[in-house]
Parts: structure tokens; sequence; C-alpha cells
């Protein structure tokens, strides 16, 4: 309801014996709440717009459930063109004629502006070149393994020199290394020994790996975790549950 001051607020009546005076006629009291803010809707539409009107195939970004074609639901369009120019607001109609003229497809790239901004471009070109850069990116990127070295309390220094040498290697290739110390016997009831021979290991790679996860008990092996340490210009990585033995 709108107040005689002219702003938009919601009614509430007052019965009379609230005010106070015996017979007075009931009153209405206004109470005022949030005015609208002025053109915020045309705020989002115009952000909408600069994104379209910024976006290309090579840089751009199009939702896998974008609408295309006849799949658009809007009555009219603003039309930007393969070109990036704007040939103004047209029915839909109208815009999927000049897209099949020009055998270019019609794709909504701003549902939330009004109108909707559709533009004209090759829809399939364009999700094979976007296929293509993420097949070359994920090529690009390191996939980072969990290698196993498996020693014993007891091994001697040329076992040992072999296992930590595969642990340098591969922590020099960028990927995670799993040390188990495995028990035998009453090996068990001294676990000093086995954290000695991970202590040596973990001197031994200092300079490319450094300990990730310390010396833990799991049954009747001791197990750390090695990672290798950042190298400036390195590119990301992701880490993928495989392990390999060592050696």
């Amino acid at each position: 309801m709108v107040s005689p001051e002219g702003q938009r607020t919601d009614q509430e009546e007052v019965p009379a014996s609230h005010l106070g005076a015996p017979g007075a006629a009931t009153q209405v009291r206004y109470r005022q709440g949030p005015a609208p803010r002025a053109g915020a809707s045309s705020k989002v539409a115009g952000r909408d717009l600069r994104s379209a009107l910024s976006f290309n195939g090579r840089c751009g970004r199009i939702s896998r459930d974008q609408r295309i074609n006849e799949q658009i639901r809007a009555r009219e369009v603003r039309l930007i063109d393969e070109k990036g120019e704007q040939l103004g607001i047209i029915p839909l109609a109208e815009a999927l004629r000049i897209a099949r003229e020009r055998g270019l497809d019609l794709v909504e790239v701003a549902s939330q502006a009004q109108p909707v901004v559709c533009r004209l471009m090759d829809y399939g070109r364009y999700k094979y070149e976007m296929a293509k850069r993420e097949r070359e990116a994920r090529r690009h990127q390191k996939i980072q393994e969990i290698k196993e070295v498996k020693l014993r309390v007891n091994i001697d220094d040329h076992d040992f020199e072999v296992k930590a040498r595969n642990a340098m290697r591969f922590l020099k290739d960028g990927d995670k290394v799993k040390a188990t110390i495995m028990f035998r016997g009453r090996e068990i009831t001294h676990p000093e020994l086995g954290l000695r021979v991970l202590e040596r290991l973990t001197e031994y790679v200092q300079e490319v790996g450094q300990v990730e996860q310390p010396p833990r008990v799991e049954g009747r092996n001791m197990v750390m975790m090695l990672a290798p340490k950042a190298q400036k210009g390195s590119s990301g990585s992701r880490s993928k549950p495989a392990e390999a033995q060592g050696g």
C-alpha cells in the first residue's frame, strides 16, 4: 500500500481501544518498509552485457547447460555478432534467421540480462577448441605419485645405498616417497632401531626431500612419508593415489 507521503508501506489496523479515546474510530498505522534500490536491475544487466561483449572463443567459457539456437526461450534478444559488434534488440526468430544465414549458432551468453544477450558463433568449433585446451593442460600437468621403498632394521650398507638412491630419484622426479620399515619377529619390540634407519634415510635425501609425515607404527611396520622440496618455477601438481615399490 502507498502512504500519504507516496512511499510504499504495509498497513496495520489499530483498534480504537488502543488509541486512548472512547468511541474513536479505527485508524490505520503505516509501517514503512525498505524502498527498492533504483537501478539495481540495470546494473546487473549492464554487467552481463559487458561480460558478453568481452567474450571470445579463445578465452571465454560457456557452461555445459547453456542454451543454443532453438533451446533459447526468450521472445527477443540483444544480439552480438561474431566480431563482437552489437546488432541491437531483435525478436528471437530474426536472430535465428541471421544465425542460419551466416552458418553460425545463436548462443545465450547472459541469461540474467534483460533482454537476454545472445552471440553468434560456431559452437561446434568452440567446444572442440575448449576440449583441446583442456587436454593440453592435463598433458602439461605433473601427476604426483607415491613411490615406496622398503627397508629392514638390520639392512646392510649396500642395500641401504640402493634404497636411498631410489628414494632420491623419486623425489627429484617430483613424487612422494613412502619409506617402510618391516619388522621381523621380536624386532617390533625395538622400534628405535627402525627409527634410526628412517633418520638415516632422511639425512641422505635432505637436499631434495623433507619429512611430510613423521614415522609412525602401522601393525608390524613403521612408516614415514617424504615429499619433494618445493623448487622455484615448478608447475602445480596433483596427487595420484598410486604406489610403486622402489628397488
